[in-house]
């Protein structure tokens, strides 16, 4: 890989949350349930032994969170606000526009999602190129990312580790990571 090469992380926030709440915890999360979106960005670092830049895309049509954009900013995002009219998917035209866009640099990305509305774009990048990536809760990743060639796949919370608790999830073992222990308490 070049020297110069970077990795760009591209965070559906939205997806996330809404996958967090409504699909594992079936609440709104407690904040030791949220991402630590600072290791996110040193995990991916650390991944592919590059700089990796985050960009956050926010729905901000109705309003702009200044705190969590201002924690954002302090650990290493650059959030993109965004605005529309109510029935434009604001976030995922920005994404899919920014996943267009990146076909002209040389730098990897790697999505933070689980939303198939990406998967052609991510499929565009996946060239062989460049290192392409999906973030994400494995069990809700869209299964049309599989579909894609050399696409690699980390999990927000058993390779991350962006969580500060255990989420109450059901895992798919690995036999060779299976330990009866677990179970037994």
């Amino acid at each position: 890989m070049a020297d110069n090469r970077r990795t760009w992380i591209l965070v559906d926030g939205e997806n996330i949350d809404a996958t967090l709440g409504g699909s594992i915890l079936g609440r709104r999360p407690q904040p030791d349930e949220r991402p630590r979106w600072d290791r996110i960005l040193s995990f991916v670092a650390d991944q592919w032994n590059q700089e990796a830049r985050g960009l956050f895309f926010l729905n901000a049509s109705i309003n702009l969170p200044m705190s969590f954009v201002q924690a954002l900013l302090a650990l290493g995002y650059q959030p993109v606000p965004l605005s529309g009219d109510p029935d434009e998917k604001v976030v995922d035209l920005a994404i899919q526009r920014t996943l267009k866009a990146l076909q002209a640099h040389g730098d990897d990305v790697v999505l933070v999602s689980h939303d198939g509305d990406f998967v052609d774009d991510l499929g565009v990048l996946a060239d062989g190129s460049r290192r392409v990536g999906v973030l994400a809760f494995e069990e809700f990743r869209n299964a049309g990312f599989a579909q894609i060639p050399g696409i690699r796949f980390f999990d927000l919370e058993y390779d991350a580790s962006a969580f500060d608790a255990q989420l109450p999830r059901v895992r798919i073992i690995p036999i060779e990571e299976f330990d009866p222990e677990q179970f037994l308490r």
